[in-house]
């Protein structure tokens, strides 16, 4: 009665940006885990809703998205795989968040609307499945912090763990089957799209404010809302640097033993065409070294990842390309003791199988915020255009105030414009 009440609360209250906190219990693991889902676009329809209709211990009871059209698209997938009229559709995810038969979310947003949503809805009880990446350093932390506080199951929306590709890269290398690593090369694909801003009036179906949120304000245009037109704006995300650069430098981080740490140095150089309306470099040289030395060069040419150490090297090409090595041997051995974690179940399922659990997810919030940390340092350094130095533990510049600043930004007052 007490959850209930403060529910009810919390729904009159449904102008607030961020909804209060509501205790909850550990789904039984009898009963089906209930889900919303918040963002309907192309990859939250295609990836994680149908995803997770295919699992038989969840069952998907609301969606919401800011376009009209894609939320009713998504309210018929959901009707359709269970053969009945039950999936409720919503234009305000704050909607969505107060009731109390849902016991997750799963949003598949802009990336500027990762965080804040997910902390609305940590303090309205619900565990949360997330895309990536984060848009600033500092708000990831406060995610880190707002999980541990209301003792939730979080996960990102990032598959790599579960690729065996990647996998038996991370375990060569940990196991030091190429000798003592020295050296990461990252390379991500250049969009070549070109993108020139055409504003005018938003279309009726859309809810502009709504899409634009914690964003500074801007007039509407096609590019913007274009699934990545909106990417290389900075105000938005960080370009093909989070994007791609999610996948395959958090290979690079589990490789290094790096992923609940970071880099310590960083320099990098970008470029953004003119007559475009992108703020996000769109080609980009960054490099990095970590407290062990390691060295780890990302640039936009390709997709493609190579780990060179003191006895060899491996890596792959492409998205899921083959593992390849100076010995093809190194893969597929068993190791005891072994410095790398068995290859997890796919997000969604690691997902639910937590929830039930409690136990901690294949990418926990803690590994989502570092990861985008060194990408959004590679960023910032690309924006000062000179070399900086990180300190991982206290997570701020070395004596470096203007970079320091550049960690947050401020948010727009939404709810009341």
């Amino acid at each position: 009665m007490q959850q209930l009440s403060r529910r009810k609360f919390v729904a009159a209250s449904a102008t607030a940006a961020i909804v209060p906190w509501v205790s909850r219990l550990p789904a039984a693991p009898s009963k089906a885990i209930t889900l919303g889902f918040i963002g309907t676009g192309g990859h939250g329809i295609s990836r994680n809703l149908r995803s997770f209709l295919r699992e038989k211990d969840c069952r998907a009871m609301a969606v919401c998205d800011v376009f009209q059209s894609r939320k009713k698209k998504a309210v018929g997938i959901v009707n359709k795989a269970y053969g009945n009229q039950d999936c409720r559709g919503y234009d305000d995810f704050r909607k969505l968040l107060v009731r109390d038969d849902i016991d997750a979310v799963v949003i598949s947003t802009p990336d500027h609307w990762h965080v804040p949503i997910s902390l609305a809805a940590l303090a309205a009880g619900k565990d949360v499945f997330c895309e990536k990446p984060t848009l600033t350093i500092r708000e990831g932390r406060v995610l880190v912090d707002a999980v541990k506080k209301h003792d939730a199951v979080f996960q990102t929306g990032l598959e790599d763990r579960s690729i065996p590709q990647y996998h038996a890269l991370c375990e060569a290398v940990r196991n030091g089957a190429i000798g003592q690593l020295k050296h990461i090369e990252v390379e991500l694909p250049t969009h070549k799209k070109v993108y020139r801003e055409e504003r005018q009036a938003p279309p009726k179906e859309l809810d502009w404010n709504m899409w634009l949120g914690p964003a500074p304000w801007a007039e509407y245009s096609p590019q913007r809302v274009d699934w990545m037109g909106w990417r290389m704006i900075r105000d938005y995300s960080g370009g093909i640097l989070t994007d791609w650069g999610a996948h395959l430098v958090d290979t690079a981080l589990v490789a290094n033993f790096a992923e609940k740490s970071g880099p310590v140095e960083i320099k990098g150089r970008g470029e953004i065409p003119e007559g475009v309306m992108n703020t996000a470099k769109k080609t980009f040289d960054v490099h990095y070294r970590f407290a062990n030395n390691v060295t780890m060069r990302v640039v936009s040419n390709g997709v493609r990842i190579r780990f060179e150490g003191t006895g060899g090297w491996c890596g792959n090409d492409g998205w899921r390309g083959e593992p390849k090595a100076h010995d093809p041997g190194i893969f597929g051995r068993s190791r005891a003791p072994n410095r790398m974690w068995s290859l997890p179940h796919d997000e969604h399922r690691d997902f639910l199988d937590a929830v039930k659990s409690r136990k901690p997810t294949t990418y926990t919030a803690e590994d989502l915020h570092r990861l985008s940390t060194t990408l959004h340092l590679g960023a910032i350094a690309m924006e000062l255009e000179r070399p900086l130095r990180w300190d991982p533990t206290k997570e701020t510049f070395n004596d470096d105030a203007e970079a320091s600043a550049l960690r947050s930004r401020k948010a727009r007052d939404w709810a009341n414009a």
